[in-house]
Parts: C-alpha cells; sequence; structure tokens
C-alpha cells in the first residue's frame, strides 16, 4: 500500500536526488564513509530514494517534504522497536543534515539482505503469510505509550477510515460504470460503520510485498517504517488482498487475533487504494489501473461471500 492518496502524491513536489548529491553530502557530513562507493539501490524506491554506500550501508533520502518528518520519527523509533521484533528492521547508524541544495534531513542504515516479496521469490505464500502476521502480532504488543499518533506524518495511518472518505467516495462515482458500484459503497459503508474501540498498537504503515524482504524463500526482515505509527491495527490488513489469496489469506487472517471489525476495516484500507489507483490510472497508467482493478474485485468477491 502506498503512503498516501494519488492526488497527494500529484501534490508532492520532489527534489533531484541523484548519486553525485549522495557524495557531496556524505563526504561532507560523514568523512569515515566518504571511500565507499555509491551506488542506486534496486529498487531505489519512491518516497524515499534509497542508495547503496559500500558493500554494507545505505543511504535513504526523502524525495518529497511530506516525507521529511518520517526522518527523526525512524531514527527515534526504529532502535526502540528493533529488539522486540522477530525479523531484522532497519536501524539508523547516522542521521545527516540538510546541505548541498538538499532541504531535509537524511539516513544512513545498515543494509539488509533480501529481495521484495514476490510470488517467483516464494514457493509457499502460506508459511510466508503466517510469518507476516507473527511479525505484526509481535509489533502490535510492544508498549505503544508515547508512539506517535496517526497524522499527516504517515498519512493516518492507524487513524479512522473517515480521513479518506471524501475521496472513496469520489473514485466510487468516477468509476461506477466500471464496477459493482453499489457493493464498493456498501463495503464502504460497512467499513466506517466498524469503529476501532482498543486501545492503540503499533502498526507499521506499509505492509506491502516491497517492504517485505525474501531470503531462501522465506520472510526474512521488514523495512520501510516511515508510515508507522500508533493507532488501528486495520491497515495492515490490506497486503491480504493485494498479495495474499485463498489459503494464504485465510492463513494470515486465522494467525490474527484480531475481530470481525477490524478485518471489515483493513478490506475498507484495501478498497480505498485500489479505487484511487484504478480512477487515477485509467488513462495513464493500464498495468496500475489493472492492479487496482484486480483488488477491487476481489474485497468485493470477499464482501459478498461473507455477507
Amino acid at each position: 500500500m502506498s503512503h498516501f492518496s494519488s492526488s497527494a502524491r500529484r501534490r508532492a513536489i520532489r527534489v533531484e536526488i541523484n548519486a553525485t548529491l549522495v557524495a557531496r553530502l556524505v563526504a561532507s557530513q560523514f568523512p569515515q564513509w566518504d571511500e565507499l562507493r555509491i551506488t542506486t539501490a534496486e529498487p531505489d524506491g519512491w518516497d524515499n530514494r534509497t542508495f547503496r554506500l559500500g558493500p554494507d550501508l545505505l543511504v535513504r533520502l526523502p524525495s518529497a517534504e511530506a516525507y521529511a518528518a518520517q526522518v527523526r520519527k525512524e531514527h527515534r523509533w526504529l532502535p526502540v522497536l528493533a529488539p522486540q521484533l522477530p525479523l531484522p528492521i532497519p536501524v539508523p547508524l547516522a542521521m545527516g543534515e540538510p546541505a548541498e541544495g538538499y532541504p531535509w534531513n537524511w539516513s544512513v542504515y545498515r543494509w539488509l539482505d533480501g529481495v521484495p516479496a514476490s510470488i517467483a521469490s516464494i514457493p509457499d505464500l502460506t508459511p510466508f503469510a503466517v510469518a507476516v502476521a507473527h511479525f505484526l502480532v509481535c509489533l502490535q504488543r510492544i508498549d505503544a505509550t508515547d508512539g506517535p499518533p496517526p497524522g499527516r506524518h504517515n498519512f493516518f495511518r492507524g487513524g479512522p477510515l473517515e480521513t479518506y472518505d471524501a475521496e472513496t467516495r469520489n473514485a466510487i462515482s468516477a468509476v461506477r460504470e466500471l464496477i459493482n458500484a453499489e457493493l464498493a459503497t456498501e463495503l464502504w459503508e460497512t467499513a466506517l460503520a466498524a469503529t476501532w474501540q482498543g486501545a492503540p498498537v503499533w502498526v507499521h504503515g506499509d505492509v506491502a510485498a516491497g517492504n517485505l524482504l525474501i531470503r531462501d524463500g522465506r520472510l526474512s526482515a521488514v523495512i520501510d517504517f516511515g508510515s508507522s505509527g500508533v493507532g488501528d491495527p486495520a491497515s495492515d490488513l490490506t497486503i491480504a488482498w493485494t498479495f495474499l489469496s485463498g489459503e494464504s489469506r485465510q492463513a494470515f487472517r486465522a494467525a490474527l487475533p484480531l475481530d470481525a471489525a477490524t478485518w471489515a476495516r483493513g478490506s475498507g484500507w484495501a478498497l480505498w487504494k485500489a479505487l484511487i489507483t484504478f480512477a487515477g490510472n485509467l488513462d495513464t497508467d493500464p498495468g496500475a489501473a489493472a492492479t487496482g482493478r484486480r483488488v477491487i474485485d476481489d474485497v468485493l468477491a470477499e464482501h459478498q461471500r461473507s455477507t
């Protein structure tokens, strides 16, 4: 799940970031790493640009102001979360300052080996799904006291679905001739009504295939905590529809101690993102639009079966 809506994405003003800029920043602020080779990481990210710094480090720079506040948040909280989690996560080693025409703080991390999750890289999705669920359970058990509540820093992950109510309804209206708009509205209103009643818990905020690293066919690390915060865990469930299906989705749900209302809100988060992806890319990116349409059809079919 991407960090924020397509409309907000269009409004983001991005800065040109390349290896030359990174080399200047590292040389001026961290001369101990000045001799290390800088190469673009694959994939190098969208919200944050990522570069390899020698064989063992990476440099991560926000690509727009909308992501800049996440740097200090990650430096504050990732060292707290890491020892309490069952898998490696990024732990910042150093925070850079604005310089060389680059306007925001940036980070140096230790490199985590692995490839982004894909159907090709995982021989059996069911144990993978259980591993993801176990990671989320452990994350949710960490003391959330004083953790960052939902807000602009994480695009309201962990917050109420109402944040995206108008955008969702507008997207349904825009594609109402192409989807089952009545069923989509019914699902959305069901998700809105299933309000969160629990105490805030830690949420990752972007549990997407690209942020789940695989080694030897197994989940090996979880990266990109820029959208993390404390609140309702429902937004972390979207991978159930964006990547999992059938048995693996059932295994994921069974491994999470969450009620039906939380699952309903999770399906609402998945529907919101799929709708804006589908509606926003119909004329510009057929591949992205097709991905959004697949998730819409899947989440609506599940909702129809459950009712």
